[in-house]
């Protein structure tokens, strides 16, 4: 009997050791699947959308932008058990608080219901250039039971190539932030919370990246030619790491309260960050950088050293 017990005291205490490690393991697979499966279905149903800008109306008086772009538009495509306006966003399971990416800071979503709050860069403004607009949030939950929050831009324009420096607000149409599974938890960034992008209002791109903690390295030697650019510095921090797109930076920026990539968190050069895209600039080797503070994005060549953060492939 003595040794029945021991054996059972040592099953135990295995278990306790290695069933954390394990569940962990399980959800993190469940949440992969999810999040594959969720952008799946977003960017099939944008995709039918002729045009993401002009839903709703949006003066002093009136403000029901975000609710109409779900309801008028985003529902014909997308099927959508409830939809919740911004004074009743917990009645679609929004969480009352969740935690970023670098586990620095607590967010409620319920107190940050307009799109000038939730980045208060959108509100800024160059040389007259372009307005983003302070709308009011919506919420809905999916039928497969996500709870989505919605931040919208109803003046988005389309798709421009630019060369030269500019500003990228004017791009972003919609933004979501997504709760795989509402209140249950652990409500945190890279795990269960994510986000998802959609930019141009017509010929409209879909971008849900999953940034990484922490920066690969400084970049600006180079490139792809010499082995020494923001790909590989991605692959070398980890093989199923890859440098973002100028999109995905975009969204990165938009959603810069849940990644806090800013300057006041975390002391890092400029604020710009490289991107894997390439754009001429005079005939030179040159990639999009992106300032995730301000929204400002600017062409550069090889010879110009900033960060590097990679994103899950």
């Amino acid at each position: 009997m003595a040794e029945i017990l021991l054996s059972l005291t040592i099953i135990g205490v295995v278990a306790a050791i290695t069933l954390p490690s394990l569940t962990g393991n399980i959800n993190e697979r469940t949440w992969n699947t999810q999040r594959k499966a969720l952008y799946a279905r977003f960017s099939q149903a944008i995709a039918l959308m002729p045009s993401l800008n002009g839903y709703g109306t949006l003066n002093e008086t009136i403000d029901n932008a975000a609710a109409t772009f779900v309801t008028a538009g985003l529902s014909k495509v997308l099927k959508i058990n409830n939809v919740c306006d911004n004074e009743h966003l917990n009645d679609c399971g929004v969480a009352k608080k969740i935690t970023t990416l670098e586990a620095k800071n607590t967010l409620n979503l319920n107190e940050i219901n307009t799109l000038v709050d939730f980045n208060s860069a959108f509100s800024y403004t160059a040389n007259n250039k372009f307005t983003t607009p302070n709308t009011k949030t919506a919420a809905f939950e999916t039928a497969n039971g996500e709870s989505i929050i919605v931040y919208y831009n109803p003046r988005c324009t389309g798709y421009v190539q630019e060369t030269g420096s500019h500003y990228v607000q004017n791009k972003i149409c919609a933004n979501f932030v997504y709760d795989l599974n509402g209140n249950k938890g652990p409500n945190t960034v890279g795990k269960d919370i994510g986000f998802i992008t959609a930019l141009y209002s017509s010929d409209s791109v879909v971008v849900a990246p999953i940034p990484v903690t922490q920066n690969a390295g400084t970049s600006g030697y180079g490139y792809q030619a010499m082995g020494k650019g923001p790909g590989a510095l991605c692959k070398k921090q980890n093989p199923d790491y890859r440098a973002p797109n100028t999109e995905e930076l975009i969204s990165i920026f938009c959603n810069n309260e849940l990644v806090n990539m800013t300057l006041k968190h975390n002391t890092i050069g400029t604020g710009y960050f490289w991107s894997s895209t390439p754009v001429n600039l005079n005939d030179k080797e040159s990639l999009w950088l992106q300032h995730v503070v301000s929204g400002h994005r600017l062409p550069a060549t090889h010879a110009t050293a900033e960060p590097v953060r990679c994103v899950l492939r």
